[in-house]
């Protein structure tokens, strides 16, 4: 198992920018954008929209500058489950009806989709782990809408399909979230992810039989799997069961650690830790790799944690508190009986690794110094450290004695992204992969002792990565910082002044934006579009210091980082005053609405994609209460007043030219729930905004991300990429009828 310096609530972020299971391109040459492409923006005419009735509701909120402040908010009324509300479903269908009748009248999106469910059609194979004598492992033979998990005996054994999921629903969006061997692999603890939802379901299959067993637990959400060592249960996390109605949007309070035996039933779980006094505090649990110890994480949103260590060997044994509060981050590594290696950023913005014995908690020893690149990840393998940083946005991994003295770097086969190297103190063996913006993730087997690594698992590629060119520039902004960009494209594009270009950007929640492979970004370059992602302030490039600057009050960075990389894209000629297509999801869905009002006329099309619009309400629903930690409350009068000058919702001005903006969401999605896109759209639609379109895909049976049928997903940006060329200037007419 690895360990990364762990964001206690991480997985209660707001999902990054990651799609499912991305593949691999074409060696064809890439098309030569048309030099009219500035002069190719559509005049549209004046749009019809459905109607959308508004509502007399107001808010007070204090203001530290102003006392208080009344906030009207008359489309409320779009906040509501569209499973318990007919009128949202009615608006819901109309919506869709007019961006899909939109869609389908663009030119070259068949040819895209088409193009891109032949991108998607090649094997990729997960991270293996080994658990006693098998290897686990999930596989996707290219167009399946959900990957399958599969197991073999050793190394070169012969793989058997253990979980298939693509037979659970018709429509491939009930869908397997993640599977967890027991220590021997005897048995495989599984979550099922229904709609996209955030909510899981945990299942328990015998790996011999392949049969299910009678074990089946509900209301489990933002949780591990830890199995006790000798593979009777295993601890997990869950919520109690919400009022009816209030399932997908309700706030997610009284969060508890239970252990599970199996073969009972949920009722008789044992409740190992929660804190009613506290139900905002969330907790999790992790089994030591020798078995004696549980460590207990704690934390109240999603940064900083505590951590508890329980001694599962003594009965009644009270946990020791070792890292207590909510100001810092911190990760368990790994242990030698008592003597406990966590990484943390106490005292360190770039993190550091220490030791801790049990019986002096409160004295913590550097085993690994803070350095100048921050940490990304420490595990403990094969009587080692394995350490991750980041260079530049550029992983490099280092191996450490346990006592700290370096042994080597890790050889990696270029600039890009290595991620993996799991496993147990007394195997030499781990695995890790390695991708970059041109090369799909390719695993490596490596001998921990030797320092060998051994190609194990490389997709054949459908294009050449030579064709394609990935650069690193510099900018300034904002206060003198200088933020990194990756810029990439086809060896035959170059500076003109007019490329149609898409800038992804995300900024927030200490994600870094690393290079890595996408599909669908292959082919938006395939077709002669540049691709540019920009790592702004808020993520953790550079540290927690990094990730400080582009929250709370400093959060006005983060989009001026964004805005500042478009200028630099057009001061270098990569691109024209309207040939910029932006795109980011979730928190990145945020930045997108933000700048799209700051600076309507820098962008040709925006595509702001699940999220949080309404910065006065995102705390009252869901894991939305997670975020006060990068956003601050707004029930806060001196956080009122930063997060009311950006809130996309609330920014939108009449008389106002924006330009064309596409919002994608998803109807159950219940981690940034569509109320937040549903209420942003109403407004943009109801403003005197210009002729441009201005349009929501609404999709269906889908959440924020994870799960989502590979059909689905080619689906959704086949219309996203149709409509970012149509309004950058992307000319798609030499692509039509090629043999792609």
């Amino acid at each position: 198992m690895r360990h990364l310096l762990f964001c206690a609530a991480s997985v209660l972020a707001l999902a990054a920018c990651a799609e499912p299971a991305n593949t691999a391109s074409s060696s064809e040459a890439a098309s030569t954008p048309s030099v009219e492409a500035e002069s190719q923006h559509v005049s549209e005419t004046s749009f019809t929209y459905p109607e959308t009735r508004t509502v007399d509701q107001t808010d007070v909120f204090q203001s530290a500058a102003n006392g208080e402040v009344t906030i009207a908010d008359p489309y409320r009324w779009l906040e509501t489950d569209v499973r318990e509300s007919q009128e949202v479903a009615d608006w819901v269908a109309a919506q869709n009806e007019l961006t899909f009748g939109y869609l389908e009248n663009l030119p070259g999106r068949e040819q895209i989709a088409a193009r891109m469910t032949e991108l998607f059609n090649y094997e990729r194979v997960g991270m293996p782990e080994k658990n006693g004598e098998l290897y686990f492992f999930s596989r996707n033979d290219g167009l399946q809408d959900q990957s399958v998990f599969y197991v073999q005996e050793g190394l070169d054994g012969e793989p058997r399909a253990l979980i298939d999921p693509n037979g659970w629903s018709e429509d491939g969006t009930v869908a397997l979230a993640g599977s967890v061997p027991s220590p021997e692999g005897q048995k495989v603890a599984y979550f099922i992810q229904d709609g996209g939802s955030d909510w899981r379901t945990v299942r328990v299959i015998d790996t011999a039989t392949g049969e299910l067993d009678s074990d089946e637990l509900s209301w489990v959400k933002f949780s591990g799997i830890s199995w006790a060592k000798d593979g009777s249960g295993f601890y997990y996390s869950r919520y109690p069961q919400p009022a009816a109605g209030e399932e997908f949007t309700a706030l997610n309070h009284n969060q508890a650690v239970y252990f599970h035996t199996l073969g009972t039933d949920q009722s008789e779980d044992q409740l190992i830790i929660s804190d009613p006094e506290q139900p905002e505090v969330g907790w999790g649990g992790y089994v030591t790799h020798d078995g004696q110890y549980l460590v207990i994480y704690t934390s109240k949103g999603t940064d900083g944690n505590g951590i508890r260590i329980l001694d599962l060997t003594q009965e009644g044994a009270e946990p020791v508190v070792i890292f207590d509060g909510f100001d810092n981050n911190h990760g368990y590594i790994g242990n030698n009986g008592s003597t406990f290696l966590f990484s943390t950023d106490l005292d360190a913005p770039n993190s550091r690794v220490v030791s801790v014995d049990l019986a002096n908690p409160g004295t913590l020893s550097d085993i690994i110094p803070e350095g100048e690149s921050p940490l990304q990840g420490v595990s403990y393998v094969g009587g080692h450290l394995i350490v991750e940083s980041l260079e530049d946005v550029q992983s490099k991994v280092r191996v450490f004695t346990p006592d700290g003295e370096f042994v080597r770097n890790v050889e990696l086969p270029g600039i890009g992204s290595a991620g993996g190297f799991g496993g147990e103190p007394d195997e030499a063996e781990t695995f890790y992969s390695f991708t970059s913006f041109n090369r799909p993730s390719t695993i490596y087997r490596y001998d921990v002792a030797t320092g060998e690594s051994t190609l194990y698992r490389e997709p054949n590629l459908l294009f050449n990565p030579d064709d394609y060119v990935v650069e690193q520039v510099f900018y300034g902004s904002t206060g003198g910082a200088q933020i990194p960009m990756f810029i990439i494209h086809h060896k035959d594009v170059t500076p003109n002044g007019h490329n149609p270009t898409m800038l992804y950007g995300y900024g927030g929640f200490a994600i870094s934006l690393t290079p890595g492979f996408s599909v669908t970004r292959l082919q938006w370059m395939e077709m002669g579009g540049v691709f540019a992602i920009a790592n702004l302030r808020g993520g953790a490039e550079y540290g927690r210091d990094w990730h400080d600057g582009g929250r709370l009050k400093n959060k006005q960075n983060v989009f001026d980082d964004f805005i500042n990389a478009a200028e630099y894209l057009i001061d270098n000629d990569w691109a024209g005053q309207g040939t910029i297509a932006i795109q980011g999801r979730s928190n990145g869905g945020l930045l997108i609405g933000a700048v799209t009002n700051q600076r309507p006329d820098l962008f040709g099309a925006a595509l702001p994609g699940v999220g949080v619009m309404d910065m006065l309400r995102f705390n009252q629903f869901t894991a939305g209460r997670f975020w006060v930690d990068d956003y601050g409350s707004p029930q806060d009068p001196e956080l009122f007043d930063v997060l009311s000058t950006y809130s996309p919702y609330h920014n939108i001005q009449q008389g106002v030219d924006y330009p064309p903006v596409m919002v994608i969401t998803a109807d159950t999605d219940d981690r940034v729930v569509p109320g937040h896109s549903f209420k942003y759209i109403a407004a943009l639609q109801a403003a005197d905004a210009g002729n441009a379109p201005h349009l929501i895909r609404i999709e269906s049976r889908a959440g924020h991300g994870a799960g989502t049928p590979v059909s689905k997903v080619i689906e959704a940006a086949a219309d996203e990429w149709a409509f970012a060329a149509y309004h950058t200037g992307l000319d798609l007419s030499e692509n039509e009828g090629e043999a792609h």
